[in-house]
């Protein structure tokens, strides 16, 4: 097997989770790569403290496992935003991951592919990578102790697009199967959808094609802001077809706090209590343990 997973390579952060060094989600090249690179980090913006990471050039996708100190057996790939053009794998990623090591939950943050052609939409690549990551996660279950059947899906701005379009692919992969890790099922058995990013066309009046709620769409959790410029509409409207077909969902729309905030509060927002409320959709859901 080729795949470099570096299971050795593991570090202990301050907050006691355990964290690898990052695994390629392909066996040699991603679908339609000539290259192998895991980008460019850009260079800081100095008003924003804490420092927000911001990767561009992707060719090469991996992930970083993140393992809590008493794992419960569920595990949560985590897809950062960066609108197709960048990755932000820390505020849109390990900090996601700390707090869910915290509920024991195992985390996986993917750094997606950033470079698209201008014959594909920007969503394709980073979708190829979600479904290969999902079913590789899956594929390799026991060796983090998870249960193949409480796998889900956490993506935020762009990867919530990225999530979002997965969760309404019919299970259909958007490659050409490669191995055997292609015929695990990419499918999460739940999913958090945070800000996803243009799910509403307004010309329709609508969910953005490729965005249609299945019947067999599982359990998912929504946050938005009214005053985000990525209008909240898409995320209502998913919910709307959640909704429908009478899938366990629960939406929050706070009234202001804009976008990109991640796990982090904004002042003048109530927007930072989201992972309060997701926590307890999560323990409501059984996949963490009751208090």
């Amino acid at each position: 097997m080729r795949y470099a997973v570096m299971l050795l390579g593991i570090v202990l952060s301050a907050r006691g989770s355990w964290a690898t060094e990052p695994i390629g989600v392909w066996p040699v090249l991603a679908p339609g790569e000539q290259t192998s690179l895991t980008g460019d980090v850009q260079p800081y913006l100095p008003q924003e403290q804490p420092p927000v990471t911001r990767v561009m050039n992707i060719t090469r996708p991996t992930m970083t496992v993140h393992l809590p100190k008493q794992p419960n057996g569920v595990g949560l790939l985590i897809l950062p935003g960066g609108g197709f053009s960048k990755v932000v794998p820390d505020k849109e990623g390990t900090e996601a991951a700390e707090w869910l090591n915290g509920l024991g939950i195992t985390a996986f943050v993917l750094s997606y592919r950033t470079t698209a052609d201008t014959r594909t939409p920007g969503w394709i690549k980073p979708l190829q990578d979600s479904q290969r990551a999902l079913a590789f996660i899956r594929s390799r279950a026991s060796d983090w102790t998870l249960q193949p059947d409480r796998i889900g899906l956490l993506g935020f701005s762009a990867g919530g697009q990225v999530a979002a379009r997965l969760l309404c692919d019919q299970g259909r992969l958007a490659y050409e199967r490669i191995d055997a890790i292609d015929d695990q099922s990419h499918r999460p058995d739940f999913a958090l959808l945070i800000y996803p990013w243009n799910l509403y066309d307004k010309q329709r009046d609508s969910l953005v094609e490729g965005v249609q709620v299945p019947s067999d769409c599982p359990p998912t959790f929504l946050v938005h802001t009214d005053d985000d410029r990525s209008s909240s509409l898409g995320t209502v409207l998913f919910y709307a077809g959640l909704k429908r077909h009478g899938i366990p969902a629960e939406l929050h729309v706070f009234v202001n706090g804009g976008h990109g905030y991640g796990l982090r509060p904004v002042a003048g927002s109530r927007i930072g209590s989201w992972p309060t409320q997701a926590a307890a959709w999560l323990n409501i859901r059984g996949l963490t343990p009751s208090e």
